[in-house]
């Protein structure tokens, strides 16, 4: 793949010891947190994607460049880290899952406080979502 060179967020060198290790666990289960949202609704890909990109850079040299050049995390890591941006698919493909999810809370939460709660979060996180710039290139 092609190299990509994007300094890690807010940090030179990563931190030694028990800190190294706790960044590391963290990426590692933010990612396969995130590969299973892409199968379960309700469980956020991207927010999950870009966390395990932040805590590999600061526990795992080896699991940030591989995000950085994968097919499909890459650019949007690159996009969120230079820019904050979000692309207008991403946004939309976001939108539709928290549509979808909500639906389902709607269907099957055991009280109906609980669907509100989870409808409330979902449609902050997309009034956020959609306020955040689209990558300039």
């Amino acid at each position: 793949g092609p190299q990509v060179a994007v300094p890690a967020p807010g940090r030179r060198h990563a931190p030694r010891g028990v800190g190294r290790w706790a960044w590391w666990l963290l990426a590692y289960a933010s990612l396969g947190l995130g590969l299973l949202g892409i199968v379960v609704p309700g469980l956020p890909t991207v927010p999950l994607v870009l966390l395990a990109a932040y805590a590999a850079a600061r526990g795992s040299r080896r699991l940030r460049a591989w995000l950085l050049v994968h097919r499909r995390f890459g650019r949007p890591i690159r996009h969120w880290e230079r820019e904050g941006a979000v692309t207008r698919r991403a946004k939309r493909l976001a939108s539709a899952m928290m549509l979808a999810s909500g639906a389902l809370v709607l269907a099957f939460a055991p009280r109906p406080w609980m669907a509100g709660a989870s409808i409330a979060v979902m449609a902050l996180v997309a009034l956020w979502l959609w306020r955040r710039p689209e990558p300039r290139q």
